[in-house]
């Protein structure tokens, strides 16, 4: 958990982004690069090139950067929000997947994958060593809490999801869940995380408060990303395997509805009154409706596409 050209950015880029618009930064890993989408045209404004096989991305909207894990690169790709173009590659372990940043943009949480490690990256110093944190098997989802105290981590392997505590860079707890987690969504306001288990095909649904599984939804084969969409009333999770979406009341926690005809959806993300959903198959976005799961347009990608992360983002005013 996103080599061509830069297509776009030579033509006004200063008039393109200076509105801080938000954009969305889909990792192609068929294609080694990052394709960014204007949610206002539904259609790619930027190629950019990045690490081989990007997976993971998050937009980071207060540090103005998207961050690409790049497992077969080992390294992470430094995108700047106003020039979409890459500004650094930072070194990170072995085979980094799941990444997210700190509210305040200053940290990135990247999931060595190979090496069972959660690095933690300076964002504000350049080519900063990573600090490393011990964690269980084949971590993959990373989800960093509402005021950046702790860390989620989905040891896939091990069937668990670790809090970590990031003053003192230690496993807090750990949280069993269902068969093989890999994404993680945190709900700040209901106080939970959603774990989507890829081999039991359900949602574990973590209480923040007690720190343990308060209910689990059923969805469709293989769940791999979630969303939360319409004022956050809908939970939208793809599902790899079933070439499905599930969308889910998420007070209710129930499933609502099941929209079919995507192709291997992974990664998904809600902006406004639309929900993008990202097609490795079919190496697009597919654009629906927030509140009705209306499909509205498809926008054409890179190669196996996957989006795996928060790849929505505006950089910050000045």
């Amino acid at each position: 958990m996103i080599v061509r050209a830069l297509v776009g950015a030579c033509w006004g880029a200063a008039t393109m982004w200076a509105s801080a618009a938000p954009f969305a930064y889909i990792t192609n890993q068929g294609s080694h690069d990052v394709s960014v989408i204007d949610p206002a045209q539904d259609k790619v404004v930027a190629t950019v090139p990045v690490g081989r096989s990007p997976a993971g991305v998050v937009a980071s909207s207060r540090a103005a950067r998207v961050f690409v894990s790049n497992p077969d690169s080992k390294t992470i790709s430094v995108i700047d929000m106003r020039t979409q173009r890459v500004v650094d590659t930072l070194p990170a372990g072995s085979g980094p997947v799941g990444i997210d940043a700190s509210p305040d943009g200053a940290r990135v949480f990247v999931a060595d994958w190979y090496r069972n490690r959660l690095l933690v990256l300076d964002a504000t110093t350049k080519n900063a060593a990573a600090i490393e944190i011990e964690v269980g098997k084949a971590p993959a989802g990373v989800a960093v809490s509402a005021d950046g105290a702790t860390v989620f981590v989905a040891e896939r392997d091990d069937d668990s999801v670790a809090a970590i505590d990031v003053a003192s860079r230690s496993v807090r707890t750990r949280v069993k869940v269902g068969s093989h987690p890999f994404a993680l969504l945190l709900d700040a306001p209901r106080q939970r995380l959603y774990a989507l288990n890829v081999l039991s095909d359900d949602v574990s649904v973590i209480d923040l408060r007690s720190m343990a599984v308060s209910a689990t939804v059923k969805v469709g084969k293989a769940p791999y990303g979630a969303a939360l969409a319409a004022g956050g009333a809908l939970l939208y999770v793809t599902n790899q395997h079933g070439n499905t979406v599930s969308v889910i009341d998420a007070d209710r926690l129930t499933v609502t509805r099941t929209l079919p005809g995507f192709a291997y959806p992974e990664g998904i993300a809600a902006h406004g009154e639309r929900v993008y959903v990202v097609n490795w198959m079919d190496d697009n976005v597919a654009v629906l409706d927030a509140a009705s799961g209306r499909m509205l347009a498809t926008i054409d990608t890179g190669t196996n596409s996957r989006g795996f992360g928060a790849f929505i983002g505006a950089p910050a005013a000045p």
